[in-house]
């Protein structure tokens, strides 16, 4: 490649052969929507989705302001802003790499630098609505109750300093609280995180922190306020130095944070926006009176179906989901565990084929291009096993039916916790809890008792004989036989 073109909004005139760009005028878009936490996934995502209707006539009143909250913000604020707010997103299929610059994002604010102009850009009316994807962790969950974690040094800070808050919650409050005494209605919140019932839990969160603040405010928002559900499905990978050097190498294309993804891509979003949306159906989102049917189905589908394959992998000494997928065993664990133990506890969900949708999310981790690491997939697993995995554990068991390969899943994340694969290799693990959870595993080995004793992740399960034998025997034969032996196992235990 002989031109290098550094990407930025001069040089939409003239991007590389292959580089679709955005042929609106970014100029003439509104910044109704502020979006809290500009990572891959929203760029990949939600920014996707409205850059594709900006490309249609009259809808010019609706793009996006990111902000950046937290000071490991400072190199996305850096990269998006020396580019104009421009980015690109790199699709990567078998059937090639297809690239395209995203123009949605007009604006970004760095809350550390000014958090006034954060809070002033909030409380504006033509902020319509404000979006989140700020990780679990952002919503300030007591994992051990369910309520709001009210004793959280970041949540004791803003409440005692409004106007120079340090999360999510603190902006928002005072934001509305300024809204409230201009005369403004509130904004919606839209949270676009993989949490079930998204919009319901981030409500009750910040009504908890609105009601500690000032009740007033409180109950101002539970009247006026709205938080839709929504449910968000694209898998992205972080963004790595041989991404640059791809985009470089193959299109020509300097890009300080591009994002690589999927072709697949969906969005169900609740109906409910008082303020207006932007009519995202005509670019393929689907608006729905009722989002749980769909949510329901990505997290026992999709998502435990991650932790089937990503925890055994390492184990076995894959890198890739890819890799782990294209094991002919792994793949059995997988595509028995959702058509035996996960799928007959699902309802019928409204224009979707169920044995469609699985043969597709099978395709999609076994994508070779995506190279998506099981290292992120296996990422805080006391938080996954419980959300994803475990509630189908629950619903089987309450029926009598079939929890074998559950069991061993969760047998695999156990054995997994101990910190090496079979081959010896160390095991990473990036988990909130990481260190209590591998004193755990070391202390009880292959006897689960010492970890099923945590009540606060598995609840009545601990005590629950049926899930403690079964777990008793996949963790003995993992460490006693092996990580192969194991799997051979449990697949003829099950045919």
């Amino acid at each position: 490649m002989t031109t290098m073109i550094k990407l930025n909004q001069a040089a939409l005139a003239r991007l590389p052969d292959g580089v679709a760009g955005p042929a609106y005028a970014r100029s003439n878009v509104a910044r109704s929507i502020v979006h809290i936490g500009v990572g891959g996934f929203f760029r990949a995502h939600q920014a996707v989705y409205l850059d594709r209707l900006l490309h249609l006539p009259d809808q010019a009143e609706w793009g996006y302001c990111g902000v950046g909250l937290l000071p490991h913000d400072a190199g996305i604020r850096d990269a998006m802003l020396a580019q104009d707010c421009l980015y690109t997103v790199l699709e990567r299929s078998a059937q090639g790499d297809v690239p395209r610059v995203i123009g949605s994002v007009l604006e970004f604010l760095y809350a550390p630098d000014d958090a006034e102009a954060v809070l002033e850009k909030l409380a504006d009316p033509g902020t319509r609505i404000v979006a989140l994807t700020i990780t679990e962790g952002g919503y300030y969950i007591n994992q051990g109750n369910g309520e709001f974690d009210a004793a959280h040094p970041d949540i004791a800070h803003d409440l005692a300093h409004p106007r120079t808050p340090r999360c999510s919650f603190g902006y928002l409050a005072e934001a509305l609280q300024r809204r409230r005494d201009r005369g403004l209605m509130p904004f919606t919140v839209m949270s676009c995180d993989n949490l079930q019932n998204n919009g319901d839990l981030t409500r009750s969160m910040l009504l908890a922190f609105a009601g500690l603040r000032d009740p007033g405010l409180a109950d101002w928002l539970a009247r006026h306020g709205a938080f839709p559900n929504s449910m968000v499905d694209r898998i992205t990978p972080v963004t790595t130095d041989e991404h640059r050097a791809l985009l470089r190498q193959r299109f020509g294309l300097a890009d300080a944070w591009p994002v690589t993804t999927e072709p697949f891509l969906q969005w169900v979003i609740e109906d409910h926006f008082p303020a207006g949306r932007p009519a995202w159906e005509l670019v393929g989102a689907q608006m729905t009176d009722d989002v749980a049917p769909y949510e329901l189905m990505k997290l026992r589908l999709l998502n435990a179906g991650h932790q089937a394959l990503c925890y055994i992998g390492m184990l076995l000494g894959y890198e890739f989901a890819h890799e782990a997928v294209g094991d002919a065993g792994i793949r059995q664990l997988l595509g028995r565990m959702l058509d035996a133990e996960v799928t007959p506890l699902l309802p019928a969900v409204a224009g979707i084929d169920l044995a469609l949708y699985k043969r597709t999310l099978v395709e999609r981790f076994a994508n070779p291009a995506i190279r998506d690491q099981l290292a992120r997939i296996g990422t805080d697993g006391s938080a996954r096993i419980p959300k994803f995995v475990l509630p189908s554990v629950r619903e089987q068991l309450a029926r009598g039916g079939p929890t074998t390969l559950l069991a061993f899943t969760v047998a695999c994340w156990f054995r997994y916790l101990a910190g090496r694969s079979d081959q010896g290799i160390a095991l990473p693990l990036n988990d909130v809890h990481a260190e209590r959870l591998r004193d755990k595993a070391l202390r009880g080995g292959e006897d689960p008792a010492d970890l099923l004793s945590l009540h606060e992740l598995f609840g009545e399960l601990s005590d629950d004989p049926r899930f403690a034998a079964q777990m008793t025997d996949a963790l003995g034969r993992l460490y006693r036989d092996g990580t192969r032996a194991a799997l051979n196992h449990v697949l003829a235990a099950t045919q």
